[in-house]
């Protein structure tokens, strides 16, 4: 099982890899949302802001804030689906990552993994 310092460490470089489209001129058309990461074997989430397809502004808080954007997954595979180890469309189909978001957000944001 994955660390609170790895979790946050996954995210971090989650949040650069979408700086660094948006600096390459391919940021994800994403509306400026709250997403919520919740890491139930944990019992923590992180937030953060999607702010013109760039994420950041990432803090630890607590699992039932409300958010536009909520992600649910174990700590492992948080970890292996940044590193891109774990497809995105594995782990949603197998049930290990869950998406509460609306329809247009949801295809939005798809690019963020």
């Amino acid at each position: 099982m994955a660390d609170r310092s790895q979790c946050e460490a996954a995210l971090r470089a989650l949040a650069v890899q979408t700086q660094r489209a948006a600096a390459q001129g391919r940021p994800p058309h994403a509306p400026d949302r709250t997403v919520l990461c919740r890491i139930p074997d944990l019992s923590t989430a992180f937030r953060g802001a999607l702010r013109d397809g760039c994420l950041g502004d990432i803090i630890e808080c607590l699992p039932g804030e409300p958010a536009q954007i909520v992600l649910t997954v174990a700590s492992d595979d948080l970890v292996a689906l940044t590193e891109g180890s774990l497809p995105i469309l594995t782990a949603w189909r197998s049930g290990r990552l869950r998406v509460d978001a609306s329809l247009r957000d949801l295809m939005r944001a798809r690019t963020l993994l």
